[in-house]
């Protein structure tokens, strides 16, 4: 039961939106954003933004953001959760970031003076490819052959969690006391001393499930089902070695929630499936 725990949790889908992605919150997602970023695209403020993105034409796939915002000096800013494994997710992640590339576009005389994209992914799982390399935030820009940046307008940022293994008590940063949160949030009954900066006092009293009206608890409850069930086949399928049980989950999962009329995207990010994959079942 949900009760048991104290705090939400912020890796399901109602967590993180309860947390980042409502406006009485948003001093989280500023704070949070600001530990990633260069000292010269700093927020002091930020605006939430449609997160449904529309094609140029009706044939194209549309894009759908977790958390679509811009800062007061006009750097727009996309930030995803990720929970599971998805073939090409670094090839979505730049496929994401053209829609606010190209929203910027103006009609008549125009120089093509961008604002700076950023694309955060916080990831649920390690990528295949860097499964032995030791970083879990990795910053990744356009660069020439001499290793200098090209272009310093596009920029994507990937927070591999499960890398992220520090203890309580040796948080050195702010950066590192947030993917502790991120991590650990829902497992504790108490604020630890190391946390206790004003923006975690407002993040804690955010998350205490006590204080959310029926219907949030209800949502909460759903979203936490759907975590639980993918994380059980994940863990499950990955202590017996059988590949094929853990996609069988995910397709069980997929059809649930599609049956409960999530939409397809969020689907998508639950379970690591292709639109194509969700929309055959």
């Amino acid at each position: 039961m949900v009760l048991e725990d104290k705090y939400i949790n912020p890796l399901t889908d109602f967590g993180f939106k309860k947390l980042f992605g409502a406006e009485i919150n948003k001093e989280l997602l500023i704070d949070f954003l600001n530990q990633l970023l260069p000292e010269r695209h700093k927020i002091k403020n930020l605006t939430y933004q449609h997160n449904e993105h529309l094609p140029s034409t009706e044939y194209d796939r549309k894009a759908i953001f977790d958390l679509f915002c811009e800062s007061e000096k006009g750097e727009k800013f996309i930030v995803e959760l990720q929970r599971a494994k998805q073939n090409y997710f670094k090839d979505r992640s730049v496929y994401y970031a053209s829609f606010p590339i190209q929203a910027q576009a103006e009609r008549g005389d125009w120089d093509f003076k961008l604002s700076a994209v950023y694309t955060i992914g916080i990831l649920d799982f390690i990528f295949e490819e860097d499964k032995d390399d030791h970083e879990y935030i990795h910053t990744v820009q356009l660069k020439n052959q001499k290793n200098k940046v090209f272009y310093d307008k596009l920029t994507f940022i990937y927070i591999e969690l499960p890398k992220f293994e520090k203890n309580v008590e040796f948080l050195e940063s702010q950066i590192e006391k947030w993917l502790y949160i991120f991590k650990h949030l829902a497992k504790l009954q108490d604020r630890p001393k190391s946390l206790q900066e004003k923006v975690f006092q407002t993040l804690f009293a955010a998350a205490e499930i006590a204080k959310f009206s029926k219907e949030e608890k209800e949502m909460y409850e759903e979203s936490l089902k759907y975590y639980r069930d993918l994380k059980n086949v994940v863990d499950t399928a990955f202590d017996d070695g059988k590949v094929e049980g853990k996609v069988e989950g995910k397709y069980e999962i997929a059809k649930e929630m599609k049956a409960d009329g999530v939409l397809f995207e969020k689907i998508s990010r639950y379970t690591g499936l292709s639109i194509e994959e969700i929309e055959k079942l």
